[in-house]
């Protein structure tokens, strides 16, 4: 593990990424007790100080832990896709916030990645899993729910959707779009949407997914993002034009 006084970066965050390297090329093995702060310092020709803010850095991306006592230190932590969760969903909200990417590109990004769990959630998802959609849809059908609770329920019915792919890589991979995309994509087209129309879509996936019936889950979710994106080039010609979209009236069956 080296590092490169002479560059302008910080000397602690060059010496995160030289242990973070180590991890992932697998010189640092899974709950390998790193060198001391001592050690580390005179590897790195470094104050303790910038050893210590190194292993803060570390320690924030869940990369290594410390235990304290006689045979405590920072060893390697073993990464859950759980751990991993939270700063995906900051960097793609981040993304989608900050205009690096359109809204175009995030809708279908995240309607491909969700219809490929689709059908492995047809075959796999759970009593338990199915339920959860079940019960958001009733949720959003209530009346007098604010648009921030029919937000959070929408974000809760897709994960239940994801997560019954029953697959963690996809889930981690979901979880962007569903977690942080999702929301951002109500945010805007909130105004112009007929909760009515969402609540049926949002049955016919569900209906799919109880049938294990794929194909027509993946139609579902098809169908849905031919909404939004019906929806958000609405807002955004509006926009243009400087009008406001009135809300769609909630209709109930």
């Amino acid at each position: 593990m080296q590092i490169d006084p002479s560059r302008p970066e910080d000397l602690s965050a060059q010496i995160a990424q030289a242990i973070k390297d180590a991890i992932v090329d697998g010189t640092l093995i899974v709950d390998e007790r790193l060198p001391s702060e001592a050690e580390l310092s005179d590897h790195f020709r470094v104050s303790r100080p910038t050893v210590r803010e190194a292993l803060k850095r570390l320690a924030a991306q869940s990369l290594i832990r410390t235990q304290r006592g006689a045979t405590g230190g920072a060893f390697v932590n073993r990464l859950s896709y759980e751990d991993a969760y939270d700063q995906h969903i900051t960097t793609s909200t981040l993304l989608l916030s900050m205009n690096a990417i359109s809204f175009d590109t995030a809708c279908e990004a995240r309607y491909a990645l969700e219809r490929a769990c689709a059908s492995l959630s047809a075959q796999r998802r759970t009593a338990d899993q199915l339920a959860t959609m079940r019960a958001e849809i009733f949720r959003q059908s209530q009346p007098g729910l604010t648009d921030e609770a029919f937000c959070a329920s929408d974000v809760t019915f897709h994960r239940a959707l994801v997560d019954g792919a029953c697959n963690p890589v996809l889930s981690y991979q979901l979880v962007g779009a569903v977690e942080a995309m999702q929301p951002l994509m109500n945010m805007i087209t909130f105004t112009a949407r007929d909760r009515a129309r969402i609540i049926s879509l949002h049955t016919d996936i569900a209906d799919a997914i109880q049938a294990r019936d794929a194909e027509a889950a993946s139609t579902g979710l098809s169908d849905l993002e031919y909404e939004t994106r019906r929806l958000a080039a609405d807002v955004f010609a509006a926009r243009a034009k400087g009008t406001r979209l009135a809300s769609a009236p909630p209709r109930h069956s």
